[in-house]
């Protein structure tokens, strides 16, 4: 299960201060924003919003940008909150999961048990009971994961993990063969033919061989550096 996450990638991509609504203080908040894109190989891109509130020790992670689809769409405007732990520089989350009924409409399942939470969770974050991460009692929440306040993408890939992942249509064993044999078939039609023209670059004299690539739909073409198994032509002037 490991394997899966590295094919979710996560980028910061702006940090700012800036102001939010808090729907459950039904206030207006301020503090360190931050945004950031994923490109999951399983249910597509993604835009993300990070907003820390350190008075209240909280971080918010909003679903600004979902991709397209019936199921996906219904977690746009979403957010996951993510609170201080009473285990020093550790948030929890309260694990969740979606659900959709018959007709894709979505819904949240609170677990109760660990049988209940998928492999890949288990695997890769910490799983307590609330009471033993944040010190209190509370009817109905159970079991929560932990993470580490400096890392943000963890953060992020959870929400993906809870709230996109179980609402797939395609399990991560599929979609990763699926995307295999897409690029082995790439690889298989794709055919570059080394032209034997050479041209320098006016500014620093370096010399790149022309590549004339063909695939099924395309022609294109593209510069190699010289070195890389290639050489001048035995006719062509340095």
């Amino acid at each position: 299960m490991l394997q899966f996450l590295k094919y979710i990638k996560v980028r910061r991509i702006e940090t700012r201060d800036d102001a939010w609504y808090d729907f459950s203080l039904r206030q207006l908040r301020t503090g360190e924003v931050s945004f950031y894109t994923v490109k999951d190989f399983l249910t597509g891109d993604w835009l993300f919003k990070i907003s820390k509130d350190k008075e209240q020790g909280k971080f918010l992670v909003k679903a600004v940008k979902c991709p397209a689809g019936v199921r996906f769409s219904q977690l746009e405007g979403k957010t996951m909150v993510f609170q201080d732990s009473k285990i020093e520089g550790m948030l929890y989350d309260i694990i969740s999961l979606s659900e959709t009924d018959e007709n894709d409409r979505l819904k949240r399942n609170i677990v109760s048990s660990t049988e209940e939470i998928p492999t890949i969770i288990k695997e890769n974050y910490t799983i307590k009971p609330y009471e033993e991460a944040t010190g209190k009692k509370a009817p109905g929440k159970k079991l929560v994961t932990l993470s580490k306040q400096e890392n943000e993408k963890e953060l992020i890939t959870l929400f993906i993990l809870e709230r996109a992942w179980p609402i797939s249509k395609n399990t991560p064993e599929e979609k990763l063969k699926e995307e295999k044999e897409r690029l082995l078939k790439t690889k298989t039609t794709k055919k570059e033919v080394d032209t034997g023209q050479d041209w320098s670059c006016p500014i620093c004299g370096k010399k790149h061989r022309l590549i004339h690539v063909e695939t099924e739909k395309t022609v294109k073409h593209k510069l190699r550096k010289l070195g890389r198994g290639l050489s001048t032509p035995p006719n062509t002037k340095k």
